[in-house]
């Protein structure tokens, strides 16, 4: 992969906005995009559910690993003692109490512990994921939002001059073919660019009520975006991405952690094939004319009449199986993920190489230009439109560019999990 590095600057005189709309103060503070991620991050809702998984999965932990309660059992009753001729011979209290403790066999305490804490891990690796997702998913919809922005103030832009020229022409009552053909051409052109700046300002609209909501702020809260430089820096080779991967990817990790406590699944079923022992100590007494006094020991444990534990077994060895052929499943489809995502990064990134800082710039003042021209003449109105056209898509292409080089950069971190600097967001 050539190394591919491009400093692209977003403030108001690369893409300029109107006058009307460049001296308005914004109504809100401007946000940092940091600032902004890191906002999201504290405040969206899903996050609390991460962490209450986390919570439970602790919670579980201890219960996992704590040995059975002992049962105190206590009869009372009475006693009557009769002879063959029933005769009463004696009548009194009996009563007795006992205490049950059940006894794991060795090794199954253990057990219990190593799948409880791959629980605890698969739960903290969850709400890592989903942070970074957001994180993620954050900086492309911020963006996006600053992107749809822009190309609806140059659209708006754009379709002013064509209603300028507009109404100039129809106050002059042009007459002629030409002139009404050239007209109309015009009130096309501006039909047209109405629309695609209805059509940007909606995508907008959009990127600020989900941003909102991932913030936790009301949907229509105005939202400033401080301007910000992004540098896209070519990504490592794809061996190391492949080696990061497999070694940091949320899923992947997720993966090798449930077939490993798969296999103690495994371990578990066949310990339990060993029967628990309950040891039960019992004192009682009873008094129906003589005293009666008896103490001792019980064992008691299942006898496998069954073979219910046998199944437990196969269940659980076949479940390891499954869980083995998705690591297998998850491992090439991370390979094919990566590869795709590397490959779009280095590809959106040379092309922004071959931009020019000013190119932008330069593309609105042809088109200012032209404009100028045309009125007094000098440009034929051929020429006039296609200036404009080609300003629209430059800015267009450059900002679709720019998203979908941040949205592949994005990925890469995520399937690595490794702050790759491929991009960097300064003020």
């Amino acid at each position: 992969m050539k190394p591919v590095s491009l400093i692209l600057i977003f403030t108001l005189p690369v893409l300029a906005l109107p006058a009307a709309e460049s001296s308005a103060a914004p109504a809100t503070p401007a946000l940092d995009l940091d600032a902004l991620v890191a906002s999201v991050v504290a405040h969206h809702p899903e996050v609390a559910f991460y962490a209450a998984e986390l919570d439970a999965a602790k919670a579980a932990r201890r219960t996992a690993v704590a040995r059975s309660d002992p049962e105190l059992s206590v009869d009372a009753g009475r006693k009557r003692v009769r002879s063959a001729t029933r005769v009463l011979e004696g009548e009194g209290a009996a009563w007795s109490v006992s205490l049950a403790q059940t006894f794991e066999w060795p090794g199954r305490l253990a057990l219990r512990r190593s799948i409880a804490n791959r629980e605890v891990e698969l739960a903290e690796l969850g709400l890592a994921r989903f942070r970074a997702a957001l994180a993620a998913r954050a900086r492309v919809l911020a963006f996006g939002l600053h992107a749809a922005r822009q190309e609806a103030a140059v659209t708006a832009e754009v379709a002013a001059r064509y209603q300028g020229l507009r109404e100039v022409f129809l106050a002059r009552d042009p007459a002629g073919l030409t002139a009404q053909l050239e007209t109309r051409v015009i009130e096309a052109q501006e039909i047209a660019l109405k629309r695609r700046a209805t059509d940007a300002a909606i995508a907008a609209h959009a990127a600020l009520v989900e941003l909102n909501q991932l913030r936790g702020a009301p949907p229509e809260a105005d939202l400033a975006l401080a301007p910000v430089r992004l540098t896209f820096n070519a990504a490592p080779a794809a061996d190391v991405l492949l080696a990061a991967a497999r070694e940091n990817h949320f899923e992947f990790r997720a993966k090798k952690l449930e077939l490993e406590q798969q296999g103690l699944v495994v371990s578990l079923a066949r310990n339990e094939r060993h029967p628990a022992v309950t040891v039960r100590p019992f004192y009682s007494q009873e008094k129906a004319g003589d005293r009666e006094t008896t103490a001792g020991v019980g064992l008691s444990l299942p006898l496998p009449l069954t073979d219910r534990s046998r199944a437990n077994v196969d269940t659980a060895e076949a479940r390891r199986r499954q869980a083995e052929a998705a690591v297998g499943v998850a491992a090439r489809e991370l390979e094919r993920t990566l590869l795709a995502a590397a490959h779009a990064f280095a590809a959106r990134a040379a092309a922004l190489a071959e931009w020019q800082p000013d190119s932008v710039a330069r593309f609105r003042e042809s088109a200012a230009l032209a404009d100028r021209h045309y009125r007094l003449g000098a440009v034929p109105l051929a020429t006039y439109v296609e200036l404009q056209t080609a300003y629209l898509e430059a800015v267009a292409a450059l900002l679709a560019t720019e998203r979908e080089a941040l949205a592949a950069g994005q990925q890469l971190q995520l399937l690595t999990g490794l702050d790759l600097k491929t991009v960097e967001v300064r003020p």
